[in-house]
């Protein structure tokens, strides 16, 4: 194992992502899905919706597997925050898509000690939609972004970067259960759902206790593994219960204040 997560660190340390990690078996992803569509039926779509962890016990029982955080902590050290975790959704037959951007863009964190895992829940294929990654583009860092209007862009603001060579992208097809893991510089998009079912994934963000919110006051993060020595963050609650009407609440105040953060255009840099 430990000579597994090696061969992954050195691949993201070159790459900019790894894909195709086997993280839970296909039975065990398909009854993550399950729970996520049963929530569904009780409060609505999850399609993006923030810090599903502080709701549902699925979502924050997946990211916070040993077998993950020893990932994560071979990409960004032995602390370990997580900020946020999201299901996004293409439904079957759609034109959504995800254009050529970096994830860190718009966070307003102050380092780039971040690696973000996407965990599918069911087949993130080409026909289905699945990322692509350029390979090596982290290493450059922030790229000029354009803020679009386009309804079928899954992207808040439909942040775009222009010109990308999209010969030298990689398709991480994943199967249930397989996570890709990308650094938040890594130029990454992804095309519409042609397929006849959802392609569903559990994206969760990860960064070291000394990252700093640069765009507001207050943030929030839970710390997951190690020692938060700086306490720069407020903590999250993890889920006790699925769809607590307290936890309810308190997640809408959570993602309002994650959509003021990301949706403020006026990006800045990053050290690290």
């Amino acid at each position: 194992m430990k000579a597994q997560i090696r061969s992954l660190k050195q691949r993201y340390e070159r790459d900019g992502f790894v894909s195709g990690v086997r993280i839970v078996d296909t039975a065990t992803a398909g009854a993550h899905r399950e729970a996520m569509e049963n929530a569904e039926s009780v409060i609505g779509p999850l399609h993006y919706r923030s810090k599903v962890h502080t709701i549902l016990r699925s979502p924050m029982t997946l990211a916070t597997l040993p077998a993950v955080l020893d990932i994560v902590e071979a990409m960004i050290g032995p602390d370990i925050l997580l900020y946020n975790a999201t299901y996004i959704v293409k439904e079957a037959n759609t034109a959504s898509h995800v254009s050529w951007h970096q994830d860190l863009t718009y966070w307003g964190l102050s380092h780039d000690d971040q690696v973000t895992m996407w965990l599918a829940l069911s087949p993130a294929t080409r026909e289905s939609g699945c990322m692509r990654m350029v390979a090596g583009s982290h290493v450059s860092g922030r790229q000029h972004h354009e803020v679009t209007q386009d309804s079928s862009n899954v992207l808040l603001q439909g942040q775009t970067v222009r010109g990308v060579n999209e010969g030298n992208s990689v398709y991480c097809a994943l199967q249930p259960g397989e996570a890709s893991f990308h650094h938040g510089w890594t130029l990454h998009a992804s095309m519409p759902n042609h397929s006849s079912d959802r392609r569903i994934g559990l994206n969760v963000q990860y960064f070291a206790p000394h990252v700093q919110q640069t765009k507001q006051q207050i943030d929030s993060a839970l710390l997951v593994r190690g020692e938060d020595r700086y306490q720069h963050f407020e903590p999250d609650l993890p889920a006790q219960s699925d769809l607590d009407p307290a936890a309810l609440v308190r997640q809408k105040e959570l993602e309002e204040r994650y959509v003021s953060i990301a949706g403020n255009a006026q990006a800045h840099d990053q050290r690290g």
